[in-house]
């Protein structure tokens, strides 16, 4: 089944008015792989219709960023969508999302300035601003999206509790490579030496995890011995953040602590910048 592509608001709200039941939508950047597909798998398991969007956010990438090199992949992304039976595709042009340049914009708050948003400020305000557009356009009953971006999953579900939006947020699994490198458009700019150096952010993970049950020190030590390592590979791993944080607030977790936790990493391999995380249970279980 082809889905219906909408490319203006009024075709969009004319394929949504033919939506019959309840709708679950996946917000994409495009250059889909296995990872988005397996949100719309989700999707499709939580509603009667599935819609994604395709559309390269400007306001979510910083000046020295890769707004103009992100890659573009229409054509492979509809087939890629046709074959998980996706209803609805919304693709818009910038003018489309925004018509002029907007004055009016969502401020991410003290979570929008620390770990990721601390790396690349203002990120979190473009994202959180696109996410609400889409979501008034398209009006969805659920949206997904990947736990890999787990703080951008936390703050969509902020602002949607802050802002009373009539949508429920889901989040799907992170979905890997067989070296552990978690799935992202972005891989494809990695040259066979820098893949093997960015595996290391998943084995940090994974080390850290491992760890858990002796508290938060031993979390972030077990990781760091990983990434100390990877440091000094050809070509480097260059890390931004290692952070042990609250699921909830991202704030920083520190001194003796038990329950609930997600330890992030981000780095750069070449002129790649990743990010990935595992969700984690500190101390012993009784």
């Amino acid at each position: 089944m082809t889905p219906v592509v909408a490319r203006t608001r009024q075709e969009l709200a004319e394929a949504r008015s033919r939506i019959e039941g309840t709708l679950a939508f996946v917000p994409t950047m495009g250059a889909l792989h296995d990872g988005h597909l397996s949100l719309m798998r989700q999707a499709r398991r939580s509603a009667d219709a599935v819609a994604v969007s395709i559309f390269v956010n400007p306001l979510q990438f910083g000046p020295d960023e890769d707004f103009d090199r992100y890659p573009r992949t229409f054509d492979t992304d509809l087939e890629a969508c046709a074959a998980e039976g996706v209803d609805l595709v919304f693709a818009p042009t910038r003018d489309v999302m925004y018509p002029s340049e907007p004055q009016v914009t969502v401020k991410s708050g003290p979570m929008g300035e620390i770990v990721e948003g601390a790396a690349r400020p203002g990120h979190f305000d473009g994202m959180l601003t696109v996410v609400l557009k889409l979501l008034n356009l398209v009006r969805p009953d659920v949206a997904i999206f990947g736990e890999k971006d787990a703080q951008q999953l936390a703050m969509i579900r902020r602002m949607v509790f802050d802002l009373d939006l009539p949508v429920e947020v889901a989040g799907g699994p992170t979905v890997r490579e067989p070296d552990g490198l978690a799935l992202s458009s972005r891989n494809r700019y990695l040259s066979p030496d820098e893949r093997r150096t960015a595996a290391a952010l998943s084995r940090a993970l994974h080390a850290g995890a491992d760890a858990a049950a002796d508290g938060p020190e031993a979390v972030l030590d077990a990781a760091n011995t990983v990434l100390d390592k990877a440091a000094t590979a050809d070509p480097p791993l260059v890390l931004d953040y290692l952070v042990l944080v609250d699921p909830t607030t991202f704030t920083t977790i520190s001194g003796p602590r038990t329950g609930p936790a997600v330890l992030a990493v981000a780095g750069r391999v070449g002129a790649t910048h990743l990010i990935d995380n595992v969700s984690l249970q500190l101390g012993k279980e009784h």
